[in-house]
C-alpha cells in the first residue's frame, strides 16, 4: 500500500482539531457580556455575518469589469476548486449578490428583501446558492465567524407545572443571548460595543424573546423579584453555535411541495400536539418552533423555485422580509433574523410578474440575474470542472472540442447584433476576448444594445450548460464503446445534431435555428483545424524568425520614412509595400488601418527593446500568426493535400512527422491522424474551387 496509512487515531484527531475548541463548553452570561465588549462582532446579524463571509475567503477586484471576484466561487478553497464558477456574467451576479447582502448588512433596505435569483435552467443559481449555504457552515466554525445562543436550566426548580422533560430548554430561535438583557439595558451594551467595532455597519438588536422565552423570563423574573441577574446566573447557559444545514440550524431549505398538501406551518412551525395535554393549547410553550423560517434565524433561508409556490403561500414572506417577523396560527409574532434567498426560473419568473395580485411580493423582492455565461473559453471551463469532478474513461480531450462545443452554446445565448458590421460568430469572439474595440465592434456597445433587444437580459435563454455536458459525457462514453482513445469536435457536433430536439428545454422554434449555429461552428472548427495542420506541415521557427526580422526592417524603414537594404542587392530601396501587405491581409488588416497595425508592433518591438530583450515574433500572438499564415501560403502548393486524406497515398515517415508536430500542439496520436484527414479534405477542396 502507498503513502501514509489513515489509522482511526488520525482520523479521529483530525476531526477533533477540525471543531472549535469551545464547542462542547457551557458559558455563563457574564462570560458572554465580557466577549461582545471584547470582539463586538460576535453580535452581528445574520446579514452582517453572511457579508463578511465573502470578504473572510478572499477577494480580488477586476478594474477592467469592476466587479470583485469573490474567493469563494472564483477558486473554491474549501472543496480543492471542485466547485469553481466560471465567466464573466456569473461574477456579475455574485457581485451584485454580495452588494444587496452588504447593503443590508448596513441597514440601507435590501435586509428586508429576498434575495431572488433569476435564470434559466442550469445557469449556476442553484450552485451558487449552495456554495453559499456550506461556506456558512464553514465559517460560522471559524473564531471569525462565531456566533451564541442559549438554554434555559433547571426550570422545574421555579415554574410548578414544567414538564420534568423540559427542565432544560435550548433557545427555540436560537437567539442571540442579548435578547435576555431588557431592551433599555441592551440598547446601553449596544452603544458602547458600537464604539469598539471597527466595521462599516453598526450592531443593532431591537428583538423581543421568543414567545416561550418570553415565558420563562416572565416566570423566572416573578420568583426573583425582578432581579434579572439571579435569572441570568441561575438559568442561562451560553453555547456555540455551528450552523448546520442537516441539523437544520441556522441554515435551511425550503421545497414547494404538491400545492394540496401546503401548509403555512411548514414556514412558521405548528402546534406540539404531544405538549398540549401538559401545558395547555394556548401556552407558548406547547408549540413546537419547527417551521423554516425558525430553524433558519440567526443565518440563511433558501427557498428553491420559490415563485411555484401558491399566492397565498407567498403571502407569509411578506412580513418576514419587511417586518422581519412571522406569524404562526393562534401565536403572537416571533421576530426573525436571516438571509432569506429565493431561486426561480424563467417561466415562473414571468406568471407572477404580470400579477397584480403578486405586487406586494414583487415589491420586496431584490433581484438578481443569473445568465449563461457568454465567453466560450468559460464556457469550455465549466465542462472542464465537469470531467475534472468525474470518473473520466482513458480518453483524450482533443484541442479544440470544448471550446467549440462552448461556442456553439454561447451562440444559442446572444443576441443577434443589429449592424451588418459585425455577425453573430464574430461577437462571440468579442466577448471572448479576441477581438480587440475597434469602430465595428464595440463590445460595451454590443452588451448595451443586447440588453435592451432581449426580454429580460441578455444570457438568459438558449440551452444550457448542463445538456452540453450532457452530450459531451454521452460522446465520451460512445467513444469508449468504439474503442477510440480520443475524443474530438467531429464527434461532439455529431452528438448535438442527433439529439437537439430530444432534449424538452429546447423549444422547437429553435431547432432550424440552432442547426444553423452548429454549422457556424463547424466552420469555425475548420478553421481552426486547418490552422493547426498549417503549423505542423509549414511551420519553420528559423524561417519565421528570418521573415519577422524582415517585416520589422521594412516597418520601420515606412514609419521613418526611410529605405532599407535589400537582402540580395544590398542596394538601398523603398519598404516593399506589398511584402507588408502579404503579411497583414493574413490577418485581415484592411488597407484603411495598415498605418494602426504598424504602429502597434513598432511599439511593441521598442518597448521591448528598452526592456532589454531582443526582438522574437513567437512572443507577439498576431504577428506570430500571420508571419505563419504566409509561410503556409509559399509552402502550401508543394504539399499533396490528398494524400492527408487517405493513408495509403501517405509516405509514412512524412506522415510520422507530421503526427509528432500535431501531438506538441496537445493532440493524441490516433486524433492527430483525424485532424490530418479531415483539415487534409478541406483545403484540397478550397484549392479546388480555386
Amino acid at each position: 500500500m502507498k503513502g501514509d496509512i489513515e489509522t482511526l487515531d488520525d482520523l479521529s484527531r483530525s476531526y477533533q482539531e477540525s471543531m472549535p475548541e469551545d464547542l462542547r463548553e457551557t458559558k455563563s452570561f457574564d462570560w458572554y457580556l465580557r466577549e461582545v465588549y471584547e470582539d463586538p462582532k460576535v453580535a452581528r446579524n445574520a446579514h452582517q455575518r453572511v457579508a463578511d463571509m465573502f470578504d473572510y475567503y478572499g477577494t480580488e477586484y477586476d478594474e477592467d469589469s469592476g466587479v470583485v471576484e469573490y474567493r469563494l466561487a472564483s477558486e473554491d478553497p474549501i472543496f480543492d476548486g471542485e466547485n469553481t464558477f466560471y465567466g464573466r456574467e456569473i461574477h456579475r451576479a455574485i457581485h451584485e449578490f454580495v452588494n444587496k447582502v452588504k447593503s443590508g448588512a448596513r441597514g440601507l433596505g435590501p435586509e428586508k428583501r429576498i434575495k431572488l435569483l433569476l435564470g434559466p435552467v442550469g445557469s449556476g443559481k442553484s450552485d451558487f446558492d449552495r456554495q453559499v449555504r456550506k461556506y456558512f457552515e464553514d465559517y460560522t466554525l471559524h473564531d471569525e465567524g462565531r456566533l451564541y445562543t442559549f438554554r434555559w436550566t433547571n426550570l422545574c426548580d421555579v415554574i410548578p407545572d414544567q414538564d420534568p422533560s423540559d427542565d432544560e430548554i435550548r433557545s427555540p430561535m436560537n437567539q442571540d443571548p442579548l435578547v435576555l438583557l431588557p431592551l433599555e439595558q441592551r440598547q446601553r451594551v449596544i452603544d458602547d460595543i458600537n464604539e469598539e467595532l471597527d466595521a462599516p455597519y453598526t450592531i443593532k438588536n431591537e428583538q423581543a424573546l421568543d414567545p416561550a422565552s418570553e415565558f420563562y423570563m416572565d416566570s423566572l423574573l416573578a420568583y426573583y423579584d425582578d432581579d434579572i441577574k439571579q435569572v441570568l446566573e441561575n438559568h442561562i447557559e451560553i453555547f456555540r453555535l455551528v450552523a448546520d444545514e442537516n441539523k437544520r440550524q441556522s441554515v435551511e431549505t425550503f421545497e414547494p411541495k404538491d400545492k394540496k398538501n401546503q401548509d403555512e406551518t411548514e414556514l412558521t412551525g405548528d402546534v406540539n400536539y404531544s405538549k398540549i395535554a401538559i401545558y395547555g393549547e394556548s401556552d407558548p410553550r406547547a408549540f413546537d418552533y419547527s417551521g423554516a423560517f425558525c430553524n433558519a434565524n440567526r443565518g440563511i433561508f433558501s427557498g428553491e423555485e420559490l415563485l411555484k409556490l401558491q399566492r397565498e403561500f407567498l403571502y407569509d414572506f411578506l412580513h418576514a422580509t419587511q417586518e422581519q417577523t412571522i406569524k404562526p396560527k393562534n401565536n403572537p409574532r416571533i421576530d426573525i433574523d436571516q438571509v432569506i434567498v429565493g431561486r426561480t426560473n424563467m417561466p415562473e419568473y414571468r406568471d407572477k410578474k404580470g400579477d397584480e395580485k403578486m405586487e406586494a411580493f414583487n415589491d420586496r423582492t431584490k433581484r438578481i440575474d443569473f445568465p449563461y455565461v457568454l465567453e466560450y473559453e468559460s464556457e469550455a471551463d465549466i465542462y472542464r470542472k465537469m470531467l475534472r469532478n468525474a470518473d473520466v474513461p482513458d480518453v483524450h480531450i482533443e484541442p479544440h472540442t470544448l471550446e467549440m462545443a462552448g461556442l456553439f452554446g454561447v451562440l444559442t445565448r446572444i443576441e443577434e447584433p443589429d449592424t451588418e458590421m459585425v455577425d453573430l460568430l464574430q461577437k462571440a469572439k468579442s466577448y471572448n476576448g479576441e477581438i480587440e474595440d475597434t469602430d465595428d465592434i464595440d463590445v460595451k456597445k454590443l452588451r448595451e444594445e443586447a440588453e435592451e433587444k432581449a426580454d429580460i437580459g441578455e444570457g438568459m435563454e438558449g440551452v444550457s450548460a448542463r445538456f452540453i455536458g450532457d452530450e459531451i459525457a454521452e460522446a465520451i462514453m460512445n467513444s469508449t464503446h468504439r474503442s477510440r482513445g480520443f475524443l474530438s469536435p467531429l464527434s461532439v457536433f455529431n452528438h448535438f445534431e442527433e439529439n437537439l430536439e430530444n432534449h424538452g428545454s429546447i423549444p422547437e422554434e429553435n431547432f432550424e435555428t440552432y442547426y444553423r449555429y452548429l454549422e457556424t461552428v463547424r466552420g469555425e472548427y475548420r478553421e481552426r483545424a486547418i490552422e493547426d495542420v498549417r503549423h505542423a506541415l509549414a511551420y519553420d521557427i528559423d524561417e519565421i524568425q528570418r521573415q519577422g526580422e524582415k517585416y520589422m526592417d521594412h516597418v520601420m524603414a515606412y514609419i521613418d520614412n526611410a529605405t532599407v537594404e535589400d537582402e540580395l542587392t544590398g542596394r538601398e530601396q523603398e519598404p516593399d509595400e506589398s511584402f507588408l501587405r502579404a503579411v497583414e491581409e493574413k490577418l485581415e488588416v484592411p488597407r484603411d488601418r495598415k498605418d494602426d497595425f504598424r504602429q502597434e508592433v513598432s511599439n511593441w518591438v521598442s518597448r521591448r527593446a528598452r526592456e532589454g530583450q531582443a526582438f522574437d515574433p513567437q512572443d507577439n500572438d498576431r504577428l506570430r500568426r500571420a508571419l505563419e499564415r504566409k509561410l503556409w501560403e509559399d509552402k502550401k502548393h508543394n504539399i499533396n493535400f490528398s494524400a492527408l486524406v487517405s493513408a495509403n497515398e501517405m509516405d509514412n515517415d512524412e506522415q510520422n512527422a507530421w503526427v509528432d508536430a500535431l501531438m506538441e500542439q496537445g493532440y493524441s496520436r490516433e486524433g492527430a491522424k483525424e485532424v490530418l484527414e479531415f483539415a487534409g479534405a478541406e483545403v484540397a477542396r478550397a484549392e479546388m474551387e480555386e
